[in-house]
């Protein structure tokens, strides 16, 4: 996916592959059957999701999304559902399979991302609310509500077997768009907006440059994230997949129709 959403995705491959194994035993059978008790209690959402749908429900009530970014996960969901539906009909079984795997400097990337697009932000906001500074606090939420939407709208998507590859992947390339947009308005507001008093404390110094980097890193990595990996290989990937998967199942029915 984008990569922040493998934050809060399933375990690797290799772990459940390792898990198939153990469940031969009797103990660990039956340890993993209170687990799966325990996550159907809350369906499919893990802890992590559940904390982002709070973000989402927060951000949503108290005002501080300007309406035109809490219309745009609608938006998202209906074009997605149409594109599933009309453009690029699921065909096979190809929900749930992972689009990209990279190497291990590809995972630091994800993991410097999710800290830079996630983790950071939501202490910026944070500490905005504990400062009284609702210039921050507005400035950084919205990007933080659609980031939000976007890992659980990904999770969701993924794991559905209705929705193939390109969609998977436009979802992606819809919320990582808006969000650059999204950004550099965080980036004016903390660099052309707010100046610095003449008597400031360098605590208050710390705080508005703390803002001003985060921001302009933000910038720079979605920017990067999209123009160097979402659309030169992440897009091209799920459609070669797609079309490939089609033109297996076309072979096949072809080949079955002359076997009839």
């Amino acid at each position: 996916m984008s990569g922040l959403s493998l934050a809060v995705r399933q375990c690797p491959d290799h772990e459940s592959t390792a898990g198939s194994a153990d469940e031969k035993t009797p103990a660990v059978a039956s340890k993993r059957q209170g687990q799966a008790v325990v996550g159907g209690a809350m369906g499919s959402l893990r802890v992590i999701e559940i904390q982002l749908v709070a973000f989402v429900v927060v951000f949503s009530a108290s005002g501080l999304v300007p309406l035109i970014d809490l219309a745009f996960p609608a938006f998202a969901t209906l074009y997605v559902l149409a594109l599933s539906r009309f453009a690029f009909p699921a065909v096979g079984s190809g929900g749930g399979r992972e689009l990209f795997r990279g190497s291990r400097a590809f995972r630091a990337y994800v993991v410097a991302g999710t800290t830079v697009g996630l983790f950071l932000p939501l202490a910026y906001v944070l500490g905005g609310f504990a400062r009284g500074d609702d210039h921050a606090v507005r400035a950084a939420a919205p990007h933080l509500f659609l980031l939000s939407c976007q890992i659980l709208t990904e999770n969701v998507v993924s794991g559905m077997e209705i929705f193939s590859p390109p969609v998977r992947a436009i979802v992606v390339l819809l919320y990582t768009v808006r969000r650059v947009f999204i950004i550099v308005d965080w980036i004016y507001i903390v660099w052309a907006s707010k100046t610095l008093p003449l008597n400031a404390s360098v605590d208050d110094v710390a705080w508005i440059w703390f803002g001003r980097v985060l921001s302009t890193a933000n910038l720079l990595y979605f920017s990067i994230n999209l123009f160097a990996f979402l659309i030169p290989r992440f897009l091209p990937t799920a459609f070669e997949k797609y079309f490939k998967e089609r033109e297996e199942i076309d072979a096949k029915a072809v080949e079955d129709k002359k076997g009839d």
